[in-house]
């Protein structure tokens, strides 16, 4: 695998492909989700957008819905792999790839978080999914807020956001650059050296594992490689975060919000706020041990808050 040879590019050390172990744990991660009941999937929503997704193989009427919304970084199916095997046998699990992430894609100029929820809402539409739960992470959470609105109580029964800024202002993404030591969020958000990998995972992982640099590289390459410049433009979309105060409308639906403790990409003060401006059946969780990604650092205590609150038995 050779790099890009102009300045300044990331370098990736030759290695045959059978040592690519990036390509060889998403090969691992797609039979996870597949011995869950889970299927590959693609639907044209319209003329211009088509959304990949794994849904169930064998929907059954006796379990509710669910939908799994993910964040920027890696595709859907790294960010829930340890979720899938102990949420299928409670729900009929639906976990699309948004716009721009794995094999989703459009051609359509709109790049906002509001037309990630529509998206979302034509696939539920065209699978016929009537009623659901939704649990979004990071900017994932942005997009079940919204679709939680777009669809009403009617539909959607209960809404999980985990460790997302809905409530972000301009204030909170000069703290999350700041916290970074990094020039802007692009390289952030999109690392493109071992170093700016480094950097978010210092943000986002309780105790970040070292790492050789060239194995960033290879996750570099594997992960954040594609569509790359469609992604900033989603980013740059963002409509939150914009202004010097949040502008949270009420959801109607009970809500969740999870979040670790030590989250330094979305410090544990914005939860406490949502909390106060997102609804009035509202429930906090914190997970200690944990930061911006708890549902891989504590997948075990995760997903028995996730089952616990959408069953009823919170």
């Amino acid at each position: 695998m050779k790099s890009p040879t102009r300045e300044g590019a990331t370098k990736f050390i030759d290695m045959p492909s059978s040592f690519n172990f990036a390509c060889m744990y998403n090969k691992y991660i797609r039979r996870c989700f597949a011995g869950a009941g889970l299927w590959s999937q693609a639907l044209a929503l319209d003329d211009k957008t088509t959304m990949h997704f794994w849904g169930p193989r064998n929907k059954t009427a006796q379990k509710p819905s669910l939908v799994l919304i993910h964040g920027f970084g890696p595709v859907a199916t790294w960010q829930w792999r340890r979720q899938v095997k102990s949420l299928a046998p409670h729900f009929n699990l639906y976990v699309p790839d948004l716009v721009f992430f794995g094999g989703s894609t459009t051609i359509s100029s709109e790049r906002s978080e509001v037309f990630q929820a529509k998206s979302v809402g034509k696939l539920l539409d065209m699978l016929e999914v009537e009623t659901l739960h939704v649990v979004g992470t990071s900017y994932g959470g942005l997009v079940a807020y919204n679709l939680a609105k777009m669809l009403g109580e009617g539909r959607v029964k209960k809404v999980v956001i985990a460790s997302s800024g809905v409530n972000m202002t301009a204030r909170s993404n000069l703290e999350m650059l700041r916290s970074s030591k990094l020039n802007n969020i692009d390289d952030l958000m999109f690392p493109s050296s071992p170093h700016h990998l480094r950097q978010l995972m210092s943000l986002s992982i309780y105790k970040p594992p070292h790492v050789p640099d060239f194995v960033l590289s290879i996750f570099i390459h594997e992960l954040y490689g594609e569509n790359k410049e469609r992604k900033l433009e989603i980013l740059k979309g963002i409509s939150v975060g914009r202004q010097e105060t949040s502008n949270v409308s009420p959801l109607k639906q009970e809500v969740l919000i999870v979040w670790g403790e030590e989250d330094r990409v979305f410090p544990v003060r914005l939860a406490h706020e949502l909390k106060e401006v997102i609804g009035k059946d509202v429930k906090l969780e914190l997970i200690k041990e944990a930061a911006h990604v708890p549902q891989i650092e504590k997948p075990v205590q995760f997903n028995r808050i996730i089952v616990n609150f959408l069953r009823g038995t919170h």
